[in-house]
Formats: C-alpha cells, structure tokens, sequence
C-alpha cells in the first residue's frame, strides 16, 4: 500500500513536470509573434490542458492513449516496483533535458523508463508488447513528418486565399486566429500527454489488485491527472520555449496559426488511433513546415539535427536509467 501511495504521488509530480516542460508546444509561436505575454500564454494553455478531459471523457468517451501506455508491457511482468523505477529514470530524463532546454518527449522518456525497469525485472526482452511498443516507434518519425506537411500544406493555402489582403489587417485577423489555434493545440496536448500518467496510475492499481482492469479506473485519476498537466503549465518552460519559438525558424502569427492548427490535427489523430505521439515531435516538424514555406535556408537544420537526435535517444536512456534504478532499487525494496 505505501509503495502504491508513493507510485501515485511520483506519477502526479511527471505529469507537473511533463506540464511545465511541454509548455513550449502549446505556447512557443503565440509568445514568439507577440499576441500574449508569456503569463497570458501559460494561463491560456492551462485552461484549455485541463478542458481536454471534458473532450476524452464526454466526446470521445474513452481513454486510449492510457490504454495503449498501461500495455506497453505485458501485464504478468508489471510490478509496483518496475512502475516505481520506470518513474523515477522518467522523471529524471524529463528534469535533466529541460535544464539544457533540449524539447524531448515526455511520452517517451515515460514509456522507455516502463519498459527498461520492466526487462531489468524479467531479465527478458519478452515483456515488451511489440503490438502496442511499435506504433509508438513508428511514429518518433511518422509524428514530426505529419505535422510538416500538414504545416507545409496549410500554409501554402492560407498564402493564396490571402494573396490580395491588406498585410495590417490580415496580421492582425491571424493574431486573433492564434488564440484559437493554440487553444485547439492545448487540447490536444492536454488529452494526449495527461492520459499517459492515468495509464501508469491504472498500471500500478491492476498490479496491487485494487482494480481488475483499466477500463474500471476510478474518476479521480483523469480529473487529477489533467490538473497536474496543467498546473504545470502554467508554472511555463521558458528554456524550451527559447528553442521551440525562435531558434528553429522566425515564425509570423500567419505561420503561428498553421503550426499550431497543423499541430492540433496530428494530435487529435494520434489520440484517435491510440498512440502516444509526442506533443514535441509533433510541433516541431509543424513549425519546420511552415518555415520550408519561405525557402529551406529559413529553418536552422542543425538545430533540428540535434533535436532529433534527443528524441531518437530519449527512449534508450530511459530505459538505461530505469534500469540502473531497478538494479538500486532492488537493494532496498
């Protein structure tokens, strides 16, 4: 029951923190063009974080997301101390790439930790459910590539239909469009990153017998799942914000509302098909679309060269730092 409490309590502390590190996705191009303060910009995310659970739970009516997180591994190889180190190696990833501003996937870095504190466990490569784990991999590429050409697309529209317009007037039509569209982006992100915390939550209750399954976890566990989520964000990024809203490309409230609206599409995809895409990747590869508009030259590939390898690495040393955690862990529990 204690290490039960403490799995609980370590799962809302990642979900703050996954707040306030993925704050940048939401809120990088509305603070980049200008159209809120950064407090404006945080408050606004937060709210709309926190409406995603109305949306999954009286729209969409399931959680699939959380689903897909509470099967990444097999459930006779889940233990309340594997949950415990995969969220320990988790919330360490998290703390330490947002120190260095590096926008990682907090989706993933969750789901490596699961998976390496669950093979340290079994001493197996047979506990991964390869069926749900895959998808997840697929799209570490498919996610940011979605999300550019859907940018690409969107913009190359918007700059057409607008071809004839008044540049003031239209600047200021798409500044009001943005509070839109980052809206529409936190609600994704809201719906998709808290529902990861209520897998693992959910995970940790099946394996102490306190529910049969996930599909009978209590209500308390998404309401205080997306509070968390969104009292982190509002608590802001600002390091990655850096990163996301001006170091990739300049980005205009024209391409501010096709990266976030681009964003909020490839999202709300991912939630449909149960995938727990990254918010990061996601936004990412929008805000390169938009850029590749203008010429090539307009987005900065070294930055984005070594944002990739962040992600293609985060999963690893998740799993590596879960890992070492069970291997100490085991000392003590």
């Amino acid at each position: 029951m204690t290490l039960l409490v403490i799995i609980i309590i370590l799962a809302f502390i990642f979900d703050y923190i996954n707040g306030f590190h993925d704050a940048a996705n939401s809120i990088a191009t509305i603070v980049s063009t200008k159209v809120l303060t950064p407090f404006q910009a945080v408050l606004w995310a937060a709210v709309f974080n926190f409406a995603a659970f109305f949306i999954a739970k009286y729209v969409i009516g399931e959680f699939k997301v959380a689903n897909s997180v509470a099967s990444s591994v097999f459930e006779q190889f889940i233990t309340l101390k594997v949950i415990f180190c995969g969220l320990v190696a988790a919330i360490t990833w998290n703390l330490f790439t947002w120190w260095l501003g590096i926008p990682s996937s907090s989706s993933h870095t969750l789901i490596g930790g699961f998976i390496g504190a669950a093979v340290t466990s079994a001493g197996t490569l047979d506990v991964i459910n390869y069926h749900k784990v895959l998808p997840i991999v697929y799209f570490i590429v498919l996610a940011p590539l979605i999300g550019m050409l859907v940018a690409f697309i969107i913009t190359i529209i918007i700059v057409n239909i607008c071809r004839k317009a008044n540049p003031f007037r239209a600047e200021n039509w798409f500044k009001r469009l943005q509070l839109a569209s980052s809206a529409a982006l936190s609600l994704g992100h809201g719906s998709n990153d808290a529902q990861k915390v209520m897998g693992i939550i959910a995970a940790a209750m099946v394996a102490a017998g306190y529910i049969p399954n996930i599909k009978e976890m209590p209500d308390w566990i998404p309401l205080a799942c997306f509070t968390c989520i969104a009292l982190g964000t509002m608590s802001g990024g600002w390091k990655i914000v850096k990163t996301m809203g001006t170091r990739i490309t300049k980005v205009t409230p024209l391409e501010g509302v096709a990266a976030e609206t681009s964003g909020a599409i490839t999202l709300f995809l991912t939630e449909h098909l149960g995938i727990p895409a990254s918010t990061t990747h996601v936004i990412t590869g929008a805000i390169m679309g938009v850029g590749a508009t203008k010429r090539l030259s307009a987005v900065r590939w070294g930055v984005t060269v070594s944002l990739l390898w962040a992600w293609v690495l985060t999963i690893p040393i998740s799993g590596l730092l879960a890992a070492l955690t069970y291997l100490i862990a085991s000392i003590f529990i």
